[in-house]
């Protein structure tokens, strides 16, 4: 267990709140969202747990803790709660019976944590489950009605409002952003599109990308040069972060996917390219359209899955690297976004010799940064904790490489890395391949 950790989870738990209501208006609020929720779906997964707890063992927070409180399953008891006391099937006997009492504020203030800080939405649980019951989507239907209550941990809602507000990235507005890639592409000596007229493909990037990784943009260029394909950033819509899907915020959840969408719409495109993100590849490729409320009038890919389709089409050729990897498949992408096979098609046109992790591929432990939890400091002890297991399973393999297509994972890895004074170096499998093109 990370040293330390057992001082903090003995301290008290403090909430944060946001707005100034009243504690039985905070209760009102969660209810009615909590009812919202409570649809045919929700509602046959939660008459279905039978409290086995493999859910548990499926849990990084569980494992690194030993902490019955961490059980995935438990981070739900209060929406489990109102929908067996107000729109189960037995309702009336709950509460004629007071089987379920009503939800507290105090019961919501304490669910806090279980429901943020220690829940990366990686949905590793839902996958163990032996009744098939989505605790990740359950979990991210409790956050609605935490966030309608204003009990959103400080850091990730401040993040999210920011976004929500217009204020954006620090140097990021559309003429910073035109004069950042401008320069990146006068360095690399790449050329970078930026608000063609028209284009099939509309490329984005993100937030990691622009303050940790801008090489990353520098390698979609060339990987979409190469391909030959008519493409373009637009200043309308060129950064995927998404904070409204992890805080809970439906309303800045769609409109952070609405701007996406009207930039590429706007443009013409037939395919919008998203970067190595899996939280990004969440909201876009499998929420917008729901959230938007039509289908989407163009296909989404991840960037994994463009590198894909150039390495199939024969469009991408590279040098063989020829030594020894191991990948860390983003939960978001490989687990919930079922985009596990495109990397490994990709790392072996690479000539890299893959050596999988125990429990790889949708199986794979998360990384414990995902789901907004390395937004909330306070989070942080936690988060290292359960990137332990990662540090294990990957020097487990013995590979001299460390690969992914998330660079959210990437600044997980990095900033875990250094507090543990890691060894090893995580590697975006997109500036990998753009690094090994084979000179035309």
């Amino acid at each position: 267990m990370t040293a330390g950790i057992d001082t903090v989870m003995e301290q008290p738990f403090v909430p944060d709140t946001q707005g100034d209501d009243a504690d039985k208006l905070r209760v009102e609020k969660a209810m009615k969202n909590f009812a919202k929720d409570f649809g045919r779906t929700a509602a046959t997964y939660m008459e279905a747990c039978i409290h086995c707890g493999a859910c548990a063992k499926a849990c990084h927070f569980y494992e690194a803790t030993h902490d019955p409180k961490f059980t995935p399953i438990l981070k739900l008891e209060p929406f489990k709660q109102a929908y067996k006391r107000e729109a189960g099937p037995l309702a009336f006997i709950y509460k004629r019976l007071g089987l379920k009492p009503k939800v507290t504020i105090a019961e919501l203030e304490t669910w806090q944590e279980l429901l943020y800080d220690s829940c990366t939405l990686c949905g590793r649980c839902t996958l163990i489950c032996p009744m098939s019951i989505d605790i990740a989507s359950l979990v991210r239907k409790a956050r609605h009605g935490m966030s309608e209550a204003g009990l959103v941990p400080q850091d990730l809602y401040d993040a999210a409002k920011e976004q929500a507000d217009g204020v954006g990235l620090p140097g990021a507005t559309p003429d910073d952003f035109v004069a950042r890639v401008r320069a990146l592409s006068a360095e690399s000596g790449v050329p970078i599109n930026v608000d063609k007229v028209r284009a099939d493909v509309m490329v984005c990037t993100s937030q990691a990308d622009l303050t940790q990784y801008p090489e990353a943009i520098v390698a979609m260029a060339k990987i979409l040069n190469r391909m030959g394909l008519d493409w373009t950033y637009s200043t309308r819509g060129y950064e995927t972060s998404n904070y409204g899907i992890v805080s809970g915020n439906e309303a800045w959840q769609r409109a952070a996917s609405d701007r996406l969408i009207g930039a590429a719409t706007a443009l013409g495109a037939r395919t919008v390219v998203l970067p190595e993100c899996g939280q990004d590849y969440q909201a876009m490729r499998w929420e917008a359209a729901n959230v938007h409320g039509a289908p989407l009038p163009f296909r989404v890919l991840h960037a994994v899955e463009l590198l894909e389709e150039g390495v199939k089409s024969g469009a991408l050729k590279f040098q063989q690297i020829g030594d020894t990897v191991t990948f860390h498949d983003p939960c978001q992408v490989s687990r919930r976004g079922g985009a596990a096979e495109a990397p490994r098609v990709v790392m072996e046109a690479l000539g890299l010799q893959l050596r999988e992790p125990h429990s790889p591929e949708e199986l794979n432990w998360c990384c414990g940064g995902g789901g907004g939890v390395q937004s909330i400091r306070r989070a942080d002890p936690l988060r290292y904790a359960a990137f332990e297991i990662k540090m294990k399973q990957i020097g487990a393999t013995g590979a001299n490489m460390l690969a992914t297509t998330c660079n959210s994972c990437r600044a997980q890895f990095d900033d875990a890395g250094a507090h543990f004074k890691w060894d090893k170096k995580m590697n975006s499998l997109l500036v990998l391949a753009a690094d090994n093109l084979v000179a035309e």
